[in-house]
């Protein structure tokens, strides 16, 4: 968790602060923080941008065997696409009351609908990652 905590304080100026980290086995195969303003792309999500750099690296679609480790609780479309890459397991810090869909909102992996669920571990780092987002929003207001 420390890797996607230091990606999300590393996160561009005006970057909501998230960072994540996919993991395989013990080795490191991407790093990623926010990049939506960066990029001007709605789906430059960190968990987004570490699974794209995961599969470029790993040259597969299907990243069995990893893991992925993120700082706040992903939202729908990061749910998704942990479940279409077959991530095995989900680390998170904060919850996030209001946009995550693992614990809250659509609960996304007990759908149904949801063909693959990764174990989900969530309060990972929460105090430090809650701290990083507790202070963006506090410059912001």
């Amino acid at each position: 968790m420390r890797l996607a905590l230091d990606a999300a304080a590393a996160a561009l100026d005006g970057e909501v602060p998230v960072g994540a980290v996919v993991m395989r086995g013990g080795d490191v195969v991407a790093v990623a923080p926010n990049a939506m303003r960066a990029t001007g792309d709605p789906t430059a999500h960190a968990e987004m941008a570490a699974i794209r750099l995961a599969a470029a690296r790993l040259a597969t679609g299907r990243l069995d065997g990893c893991d992925l480790w993120v700082t706040l609780e992903p939202c729908a479309m990061c749910a998704g696409a942990i479940a279409h890459a077959r991530i095995d397991r989900l680390y998170y810090g904060a919850p996030d009351p209001k946009g995550g869909a693992v614990a809250h909102g659509p609960r996304f992996f007990a759908q149904p609908t949801c063909h693959h669920r990764p174990e989900v571990y969530a309060g990972i780092g929460e105090g430090a990652a809650a701290a990083l987002l507790r202070a963006f929003f506090a410059e912001r207001r």
